[in-house]
């Protein structure tokens, strides 16, 4: 069993409450959480999306037909209780006053400087050899968070209209999914979508989860809204499913996902996008996450451009970290490299580290997140046999174009999609 120790990020209030032993008990606990003892007669906003078909293009992204939104879903909804969580003091810190910059150089990697993220909070041992973990009720999980911290109940609309209700009762029978915040930010709008509470899901990607981000990504219809998710061994802290370049095209499917390989880039990972329908990208992404949970290789993903480009990262730093193979002076640093790390907005917690920072650096540090060239071209050939595997199983007719698979090129740096991963200016983030 490899283990390593880590400082936890904190997520929410009541987290922090539970590790110093401060939390009432179970029954009756009087501070308004989302379990049965404070559930009776609650109410909570409920944003309901319009369910989006096609992916592609932005006339197509938008939905089959024009519509309003009772609500603007980014910057009136989300951004609007975010900085009301805000006004109310919610956070553990002011994310806005932190120092960021962009480091000099192709790439455009952010540096941010936040040194309040992990003081006075001490290491605590994490496993990092399995991806897969059952869920524990009795650790910190997203049904003991206040239910000031969320910010509304998303889901889909029954009659394919969407609508918002500002109190909306809480349906735990429907398995809602609920849109809370992280009192620990990395940066303006970072909040948390939480699938299917109550069913305590633990960490792990399914179809009908990745679509949800999806349609998330969708509704914002904003470039700067990113998703992004952590696998256990990724550095992924609360076992109960939530969601936080350049390359060369491998194949297209028959349902118009194109797949593609990062290049150039210091983490080796694949691309997909397109597709026929929203519903076949989802299907090819959860597909290829379900392929690395059961064979227990860690990852990250990232839903970039309103949900039109995907991004899976495999990974190996927990693993090397354990084994003793990363150097000390990069330990030193105590940058946990996940989603947006390994995207390119890295979190520094040390003035020297930010003072410093290059993009030098930054490359040494995220190479040694990578898993090497032949053991990602390894993982790359089971992914593409499991997910033709799944194709065939399900009565699809996906199959992969073996005359495609010779790869093509694309500058990282003359390529309008170079610097989608790290780049600009609402940074709105799911996940820790």
């Amino acid at each position: 069993m490899l283990r390593i120790k880590r400082v936890p990020t904190i997520v929410s209030n009541y987290q922090k409450e539970e590790a110093d032993g401060s939390a009432r008990s179970v029954g009756g606990c009087g501070r308004n959480c989302l379990r049965e003892c404070c559930m009776q007669g609650a109410k909570l906003p409920l944003y309901a999306y319009k369910r989006a078909n096609k992916v592609g293009s932005e006339k197509a992204l938008a939905v089959d037909e024009p519509r309003e939104a009772p609500v603007a879903f980014l910057d009136s909804l989300l951004l609007g209780e975010w900085e009301d969580r805000m006004a109310r003091g919610l956070f553990r810190y002011d994310v806005t006053a932190c120092e960021t910059k962009v480091i000099p150089g192709d790439y455009g990697f952010v540096a941010q400087l936040n040194e309040g993220r992990h003081l006075k909070k001490r290491p605590t041992e994490f496993q990092v050899d399995k991806v897969l973990q059952p869920f524990d009720g009795n650790k910190f999980n997203f049904t003991k968070v206040g239910q000031e911290e969320v910010l509304f109940q998303f889901e889909a609309s029954e009659d394919s209209e969407a609508y918002f209700t500002p109190a909306a009762p809480i349906d735990v029978e429907n398995t809602p999914s609920f849109v809370a915040i992280n009192v620990s930010p990395i940066e303006y709008g970072h909040v948390l979508l939480i699938p299917r509470i109550f069913e305590c899901l633990p960490q792990r990607i399914d179809y009908e989860s990745f679509l949800l981000a999806l349609h998330m990504a969708v509704e914002a219809g904003s470039p700067y809204f990113r998703l992004g998710y952590n696998s256990l061994g990724a550095f992924a802290t609360i076992n109960h499913l939530h969601f936080q370049a350049p390359t060369k095209k491998i194949t297209i499917t028959s349902s118009g996902v194109k797949i593609s390989e990062l290049l150039k880039y210091p983490v080796r990972g694949l691309v997909l996008e397109g597709g026929n329908l929203l519903q076949d990208l989802a299907k090819m992404v959860s597909d290829c996450c379900i392929f690395l949970q059961d064979t227990n290789i860690p990852y990250n993903v990232l839903i970039a451009d309103s949900g039109r480009r995907i991004f899976v990262l495999p990974q190996c730093y927990a693993e090397k970290q354990a084994l003793g193979e990363v150097s000390s002076e990069i330990l030193d640093t105590q940058v946990n490299p996940a989603v947006w790390e390994i995207s390119g907005h890295i979190v520094l917690k040390r003035r020297e580290d930010y003072d410093g920072a290059s993009e030098e650096n930054a490359w040494r540090l995220l190479a040694e997140v990578s898993l090497s060239e032949a053991r990602f071209a390894e993982v790359k050939a089971i992914i593409f046999e499991a997910v033709v595997s799944a194709g065939v199983a399900g009565g699809s007719d996906m199959h992969l174009q073996e005359a495609e698979l010779a790869p093509k090129e694309v500058d990282p740096i003359n390529s309008t999609t170079a610097s989608a991963m790290v780049t600009g200016n609402h940074e709105c983030m799911v996940l820790q």
